[in-house]
Parts: structure tokens; C-alpha cells; sequence
């Protein structure tokens, strides 16, 4: 398996407009691979808009309000590159699109590295905050696993948060739960109407 990089993306829309999204770089020899799912937005960005941002952040609400729906982050401007960074990210990325390999359900945008930088110390490790990131990996596979199984990663994943979670950490776990939680109440409600009918 190919190792992957959690963080933040901007890409461009055809009008120029940023549009960020949570995704996971794959490192693979000399590029580093987006692979967006059709259809999305970042898909249909980058094949307008050829320059891409990863921004990098130790900030466990960062993914969990991504995956929850709140995009509404500052982000600022990058001296001559067109896709702004995340303003609080530790550090950025500046990719290029070098080629694309199509794919009915993933292409792959092989990317060039242009340029990077360091805007703040990243201070370690955190296992609350790997915990928050897989919980919210997970809440985007709802409809594709089945309970038992959400349940028990859950379960497992807690105990990283009830032992080394900070206030942040935990807030960020709250939104995850709270998303996993409305999405099974909406699901029983369906599943009670149908059976009234």
C-alpha cells in the first residue's frame, strides 16, 4: 500500500474561485496523486485548473467540520500561485498537474511538488487527533459499511480520545459523533415510514 498524506486541497474553479476538500495524497516515487471520486467537485476542478494547494494542519475540527459541511475557512493567498493555503495550516504545498490516468470511478492526477514551505512547528504526534481523523474518514462511509462494524471502530477509536484527547480533540470528536449519530436517526425514520406503508 502506498502512503498517503491527510490534508486539505484547494483546487480552482473554472471561474477561479477556491474550493477546498479533505482528501489523502498518495506519495508514490516522484509525484503525489489526487484521486478524486466522479463525480465530485475537485474532479471537475483540477481538470480546469491545473495548479493545486495541500495544505497540511495538526487540527483534528479542521476534518471534522470538512466532513460535516463547513467549508467556510480563511485562507490566504500564495505569492505568484493561483490556489490559496488554509491560513492556520502548519504547511503547504504547491502542486502542478503533470499527467492524469482516467478512470470510470477515480481518476488519478499525478502531481509535481513546485514548491514548499513551513509557516509553524509541528509539535508531534497526537493519537485523539488520528482517532478524530479516522472517525471522520469513516462518517463519509456510511452507507457503504455495515452498522456492526461502525460500531466497533467507534469503540475502538474512543479510548484514543477518553486518554489523550485535548479540548480541541474532543469538540472535533463531538461534530464526527454527532454526523454518525444524525445520519442512523435518519435512516430508522425511513426505515419506520416504509414499514407504516
Amino acid at each position: 500500500m502506498p502512503l498517503i498524506h491527510e490534508c486539505v486541497v484547494t483546487t480552482l474553479t473554472p471561474e477561479g474561485r477556491p474550493h477546498i476538500a479533505p482528501l489523502g495524497l498518495i506519495e508514490e516515487g516522484d509525484f503525489w496523486i489526487i484521486a478524486p471520486f466522479r463525480p465530485s467537485a475537485t474532479l471537475s476542478n483540477l481538470m480546469a485548473n491545473p495548479q493545486v494547494t495541500a495544505s497540511f494542519t495538526d487540527d483534528a475540527r479542521v476534518f471534522a467540520r470538512l466532513v460535516t459541511g463547513d467549508r467556510s475557512f480563511p485562507l490566504t493567498d500564495i505569492a505568484n500561485w493561483p490556489a490559496p493555503r488554509l491560513s492556520g495550516a502548519l504547511a503547504h504545498a504547491e502542486l502542478e498537474v503533470a499527467q492524469v490516468e482516467d478512470d470510470a470511478l477515480r481518476p488519478r492526477f499525478l502531481c509535481k511538488v513546485k514548491h514548499a514551505v513551513t509557516h509553524r512547528p509541528f509539535l508531534g504526534m497526537n493519537r485523539a487527533r488520528a482517532a478524530v481523523l479516522e472517525a471522520a474518514i469513516l462518517s463519509t462511509r456510511l452507507d457503504r459499511l455495515p452498522r456492526e462494524k461502525i460500531d466497533t471502530e467507534i469503540a475502538y477509536l474512543k479510548i484514543a480520545i477518553d486518554k489523550t484527547a485535548g479540548d480541541a480533540e474532543r469538540e472535533a470528536w463531538d461534530m464526527v459523533m454527532a454526523k454518525i449519530a444524525g445520519h442512523f436517526e435518519t435512516k430508522n425514520d425511513h426505515a419506520k415510514d416504509a414499514s407504516r406503508s
